[in-house]
């Protein structure tokens, strides 16, 4: 259940970690993560019942929050891991464009539960000067119990990109590799990016 429930917060993690890099780019990762859930509350706050019945409002919302912030070449990258250095530059392009889509749709719903009255961001621990950190916080469950949800963000040169979540020890990225390394293996590359495509409802050539 516990599982279950840390599946459904994804979506909205990740749009939480992925916001308010206009205001605090320059700050802490802790600075972007504790900014980014105000804005979040705003842009969400009187419309979770519209984006609720009007999916493309609400992918579009996400993807203007989401793109800017989330680093989607690197985190295909690390889901496709070996097959990411025999595919080609424009099987690299496609199946960016069509898991960042497909996870967005996937967990869009995520986003509706957000309430950051539930999540604590844990004191930073750790160094800010290297290319790659992680943001712990802990968010809060109906029943009393507390999920860790820890950020993976690298440094670039436009500010920290997020580009992973771990959701009780459980990460995205782990999870995503092993799913499509086993579709892979059993079918082809191209016939996951265009599974990815119809799930995201994309044209072929998008």
């Amino acid at each position: 259940m516990r599982r279950a429930i840390a599946a459904l917060l994804l979506g909205f993690v990740m749009a939480v970690a992925a916001i308010g890099f206009a205001t605090a780019a320059a700050d802490s990762p802790n600075a972007v993560i504790v900014d980014s859930m105000a804005v979040l509350a705003e842009k969400l706050d009187g419309r979770k019942a519209e984006l609720a019945a009007d999916r493309k409002s609400l992918y579009a919302l996400i993807d203007e929050m989401l793109l800017p912030r989330f680093d989607r070449k690197f985190a295909a990258q690390l889901v496709l891991a070996r097959h990411w250095r025999s595919a080609s530059e424009a099987q690299r392009t496609r199946f960016i464009n069509a898991f960042y889509q497909a996870l967005l749709r996937r967990y869009a719903d995520g986003i509706l539960e957000f309430d950051p009255n539930k999540i604590t961001v844990m004191q930073y621990r750790g160094d800010a000067s290297k290319p790659r950190t992680k943001v712990r916080s802990t968010v809060a469950l109906d029943d009393g119990s507390k999920v860790a949800v820890d950020y993976d963000l690298v440094k670039r040169d436009s500010g920290w990109l997020v580009y992973n979540v771990v959701i009780e020890g459980v990460s995205y990225v782990t999870n995503f590799r092993a799913e499509l390394d086993s579709e892979i293996r059993s079918t082809s590359l191209d016939a996951v990016i265009a599974r990815l495509e119809k799930e995201a409802d994309m044209p072929a050539d998008e």
